[in-house]
């Protein structure tokens, strides 16, 4: 399971205002079209997000380039958000102790 399939199925899918596009793949080799429709959209390297208002136009624009992109709503930008910062996180050392049981007790 891709990264991004764990974080859509952490939260729900539900009509949102503003969506975050993600481009995935590389523009080179993809037709004249799609890479004019990635200007508009204002992705010209991978792994760049943007946000969009999620209107009938942006849709038609996802529709043409939906093979290039990854498409999330609000909640799951930030579910995704949340888990690199708690993967991120300085997480306390680990103590090792190699002495033997029997030695530790006395």
């Amino acid at each position: 399971m891709n990264a991004f399939k764990a974080f859509k199925a952490q939260a729900p899918i539900a009509w949102s205002p503003h969506l975050y596009i993600t481009l995935v793949r590389g523009i080179p080799g993809t037709r004249r079209l799609h890479r004019r429709t990635l200007e508009a959209l204002r992705l010209r390297k991978c792994n760049r997000t943007v946000m969009r208002w999620n209107t009938p136009t942006v849709r038609g624009m996802l529709q043409q380039v939906k093979r290039l992109v990854v498409i999330e709503t609000e909640e799951m930008h930030k579910a995704r958000k949340q888990n690199d910062v708690n993967h991120r996180a300085v997480r306390p050392p680990l103590v090792i102790n190699h002495l033997p049981a029997s030695a530790s007790s006395s």
